[in-house]
């Protein structure tokens, strides 16, 4: 697959859900129509081993599998397609490289090493390590609001000073004084923010969403992703009432019922109904969310956000 520039890395990409049978295994067959769903959806990107990709708990070998999986799919399809080599230790996220490099993804995401926080010195070493070992294949640095190193504005201009490889990054976004001091990046890379806040990122300059709105509804976050570009009045009308639906409804299963991130994505797609047979079960340890919460959410999103299912 051609990779990816900083200019042309924008839109709405999907995130892979693990789907995860009762004894704890993937489901794989279940894998490849969610795969299919995204293609018909005709979503911007799709990638691999973000944290609803439960990422941490898979092994070597089930990770090769998902990556080679994901890359058949995409390649027949012309859809672009990045993996996640998220790890705990920088030396297994290298290892990750090496073994899917043949497969050309259009960008790799990358997370820091997460045992101890690194300083920066050390992101800017491993980073560059990474990018090195790419080769022609970019990367996107994921950040998330819990790493135990969340990087600064004026860190994120120099990373990106000082490794060109780096083309974007996934991050939670911010106020307006962190808009203005990452003014740089914006206009040199391409910085994602939450899906749910999407109308207001692109306003901003952000260029997309690794998209949690694309977990409840991939077609539905793909029409308004588009309708944000289109008609962008009527795009930042529809994300006020996402944003207020999102707040009420399925940030709730972090803030109220004290599970993860990973489990209110799952509990979004299971209530979005789009791929039959998913389950919001979580691998041991996690636990996921109610049939009660999901429920709530399936019968909210379609009485307030409507046009997400037309």
């Amino acid at each position: 697959m051609i990779p990816l520039t900083a200019e042309r890395l924008r839109g709405n990409w999907a995130t892979l859900l693990l789907p995860v049978q009762s004894d704890d295994r993937i489901d794989f067959a279940l894998l490849a129509d969610e795969l299919e769903q995204f293609v018909t959806a005709r979503v911007s990107g799709v990638y691999s081993n973000g944290s609803a990709g439960e990422f941490y708990t898979q092994s070597e070998e089930e990770f090769d599998r998902i990556q080679a999986l994901v890359a058949e799919r995409c390649e027949r399809a012309g859809v672009p397609f990045q993996i996640g080599l998220s790890h705990t230790s920088a030396q297994g996220a290298l290892d990750r490289l090496r073994r899917t490099r043949a497969l050309a993804p259009a960008a790799y995401q990358v997370t820091l090493p997460d045992w101890f926080p690194p300083t920066f010195p050390e992101v800017v070493a491993f980073f560059d390590r990474m990018a090195f070992e790419a080769g022609t294949i970019p990367l996107v640095v994921y950040n998330p609001p819990h790493a135990k190193r969340r990087l600064t504005p004026p860190e994120w201009i120099e990373l990106m000073a000082r490794v060109p490889g780096i083309i974007g990054a996934k991050v939670a976004g911010g106020d307006d004084a962190w808009y203005e001091a990452m003014r740089p990046v914006l206009a040199s890379r391409s910085i994602f923010i939450p899906g749910h806040r999407l109308a207001d990122g692109l306003q901003r300059g952000a260029r997309g969403a690794y998209s949690n709105v694309a977990c409840l509804s991939p077609a539905g976050a793909q029409r308004w992703y588009e309708q944000c570009l289109q008609a962008p009045d009527e795009g930042r009308a529809l994300g006020r009432r996402i944003l207020a639906f999102w707040e009420s409804a399925v940030a709730p299963v972090i803030t109220v019922d004290g599970l993860s991130n990973m489990a209110a994505d799952k509990a979004a797609a299971v209530a979005g109904g789009w791929l039959p047979g998913l389950t919001p079960r979580l691998r041991w340890p996690y636990r996921w969310a109610s049939p009660e919460r999901v429920q709530s959410i399936a019968e909210r999103a379609r009485r307030e956000v409507p046009e997400l299912f037309g």
